[in-house]
């Protein structure tokens, strides 16, 4: 039997982007409805527009830049947004096509959380980065690094994570996002 790549890359049961210089070469049927977005409004897009904000596209684009350069793939869970504005929490991982200019051209995949992790709390661009950090189990320290920001800076943070999430330690911080609240 012969395999229609075609119809497999639009039927896949994950979202999928192929991407150049961080726009947004071909997408499935998945991302369209996990978006809310047609695939003629993303076709072309910077991925800009799956963003909260423009300083976390950047960000985001900054940090993971090395990381690919080194290994080829990246993955993580990050809060992205809906076409009308929503914000939800997103599995996504990639891989380059070219270690030693990343961003040059990838396949990038994108799984919904929404269901298992909703988002309750509003919460400033840095704050969802420590939050997804924290989730991933990483020290001040490391999160300091991972976000070229000082550890104290981090614990700045996640005090007001845990004053937004009324928890009382780190422990329930964790629980809490992950329980969406």
């Amino acid at each position: 039997m012969d395999i229609d790549y075609r119809v497999a890359f639009d039927l896949a049961p994950v979202g999928l982007i192929l991407s150049r210089n961080r726009a947004i070469v071909d997408c499935n049927r998945h991302v369209c409805e996990m978006f809310g977005a047609s695939r003629e409004l993303l076709i072309g897009a910077s991925f800009q527009v799956l963003y909260p904000s423009a300083i976390e596209f950047e960000r985001t684009g900054s940090r993971i830049a090395p990381i690919l350069n080194r290994s080829g793939t990246y993955a993580d869970d990050r809060i992205m947004k809906r076409a009308s504005g929503e914000t939800f929490w997103c599995h996504v991982t990639g891989r380059t096509l070219n270690q030693s200019t990343p961003h040059e051209a990838g396949i990038w995949s994108f799984e919904d959380l929404s269901s298992r992790r909703p988002v309750k709390a509003e919460l400033t661009a840095r704050e969802r980065e420590v939050a997804a950090h924290l989730m991933d189990g990483m020290t001040s320290k490391e999160i300091g690094k991972a976000l070229t920001i000082s550890h104290r800076t981090v614990e700045i943070y996640r005090a007001r994570l845990m004053r937004k999430y009324r928890a009382s330690n780190t422990v329930d911080l964790v629980h809490r996002l992950m329980a969406g609240g």
